[in-house]
């Protein structure tokens, strides 16, 4: 099927660096699209051609009723709606612009994450679970953030286990604040990114935002506040418990975790592995399950993903092959038969 659409102003835009977002359109889509002097020719199976169609029709709408798009943030979109057919660029727009994250536009990058931030709104408790750089953390914060400018809550906590990962470091030096920001930085780092560096120390000082490992959440019921639990793989089951029951009126809670990165020591078992099996069909929760394909770091961090997946994965399966043949019963040797009496008494005579 072939198709010839308007061309409104500006559409170079949307065409993206290079014609980056008309290539994506294509690979996903399958169809073929060619700009002419006065529009814009779609190719292919009717069903795509017309997702696209809707897709330029969305965008000439938003760009009428000034609606602007921030660097990459097109990009982001049009990846979550190849991976969603049933998500819109005008739906993903607009539930960006309800958001207030600050100094930052934050938008989701593939359909976990959307899924995530849609998790995050519609339920009191969210586990977010994959490996790093999928944005678990950020996006978490950031809708923390949205949720305290907005007046939906009043402040802010958030915990995370001191535990190294894999390295003894002694004993720090300083405050009980000194000792143990070093493992908190990463959740800083989050909060500094979004914020003016004067909001988020005012914030801090004045405990609207506050910042501690999980071991000061004992005894407490956190009313109206947006709590969020990082590096939860390394909570003991004691502790997870602990937080989890933390919850007061009007709040939310996000844990996140990477069960492939346990740092606890002695090989204990992880809160968050049994959280997912005690909690999975606990009604008002939601699981958020993140793979590499979701990962926003470096592009090199997806392929190290993947490849650690694929070790573990044959590793799993050579040990479950030697679980196998050392399960197997060991071939028993036959005895030889003994001979008969009368063949006793014949080969005696044929030997004499």
């Amino acid at each position: 099927m072939k198709k010839s659409i308007g061309v409104s102003p500006n559409i170079e835009t949307f065409f993206g660096t290079r014609d980056e977002n008309v290539r994506l359109l294509e690979d996903s889509f399958n169809i073929t699209i060619n700009l002419r002097s006065n529009s814009i020719e779609i190719e292919g199976a009717a069903r795509d051609v017309a997702r696209a169609e809707q897709l330029f029709a969305d965008y000439e709408s938003l760009q009428r009723s000034g609606f602007t798009f921030s660097n990459g943030d097109l990009n982001n979109m049009l990846r979550v709606l190849t991976s969603d057919p049933n998500a819109t660029l005008r739906g993903l727009a607009e539930a960006g612009r309800q958001r207030s994250f600050g100094r930052r536009t934050v938008q989701p990058k593939s359909g976990n994450q959307r899924r995530y931030l849609e998790a995050i709104e519609n339920h009191d408790m969210v586990f977010g679970i994959g490996p790093a750089g999928t944005g678990k953390t950020y996006l978490a914060v950031a809708m923390a953030i949205s949720a305290l400018l907005a007046k939906r809550v009043n402040r802010i906590i958030l915990a995370r286990p001191a535990v190294e990962a894999g390295e003894r470091l002694g004993f720090l030096p300083g405050t009980l604040q000194d000792k143990i920001d070093p493992y908190l930085r990463p959740l800083y780092d989050a909060l500094y990114d979004m914020l003016d560096p004067e909001k988020v120390d005012r914030y801090l000082e004045k405990s609207v935002i506050e910042i501690a490992p999980i071991a000061f959440m004992r005894g407490r019921t956190l009313n109206d506040s947006f709590v969020i639990l990082d590096e939860a793989q390394n909570t003991t089951s004691e502790q997870m418990k602990m937080f989890v029951t933390r919850l007061g009126f009007n709040s939310k809670a996000v844990i996140t975790g990477d069960v492939t990165q346990i740092d606890l020591p002695n090989a204990r078992r992880s809160g968050l592995l049994e959280a997912i099996d005690v909690l999975k069909n606990v009604d008002g929760l939601a699981f958020v399950h993140f793979d590499e394909g979701d990962v926003v770091r470096h592009h090199l961090v997806q392929r190290i993903v993947r490849a650690y997946d694929e070790h573990k994965a044959r590793v799993a399966e050579q040990q479950m092959l030697l679980l196998a043949e050392s399960k197997a019963p060991e071939s028993a040797e036959i005895p030889e038969k003994a001979p008969a009496p009368e063949e006793k008494a014949v080969s005696t005579e044929a030997k004499q």
